[in-house]
């Protein structure tokens, strides 16, 4: 495996606000796209601090729940800490390929270009979709 996705949830698998909608409602986008891929992913969402491991993979269908890895650890206080918490995973792991989706983008520096930002209100959507293809389709 030579990328690894880091996955939030709220915000990207469904509208941060998704009351009256099933959640995880865009959680098939995703799946289509990572469908044969040798991806990782990396639960950075705040849900692992609720969830054990096994429970996240048993909330996603099993094409995205077989690709999980693991999470990101404990959370780090400060500027930037989801950025932070990716960077010491990836330093305990030792992979530098990766992306994040995520719609807190206060969590990350400006700029980055790791993270596909995705809108709270809809969650991912073509836009995210077609960078994430774009990333996978390029050789690792």
């Amino acid at each position: 495996m030579n990328k690894l996705l880091f996955l939030d949830f709220d915000g990207v698998l469904h509208p941060t606000g998704f009351a009256g909608e099933d959640p995880f409602s865009r959680v098939g986008l995703l799946e289509e796209v990572l469908a044969d891929t040798a991806l990782g992913i990396v639960v950075s969402s705040s849900w692992r601090f609720t969830h054990s491991l096994e429970k996240l993979q048993k909330v996603l269908p099993q094409g995205i729940a077989d690709l999980i890895v693991g999470t990101t650890g404990a959370p780090i206080v400060g500027k930037h800490p989801r950025f932070h918490e990716i960077q010491c995973y990836l330093r305990i792991h030792g992979l530098a390929d990766w992306k994040a989706l995520d719609d807190s983008y206060w969590e990350f520096p400006p700029h980055c270009q790791e993270l596909i930002r995705c809108n709270p209100n809809t969650g991912i959507g073509p836009r995210e979709i077609d960078n994430l293809q774009r990333w996978l389709s390029l050789a690792s």
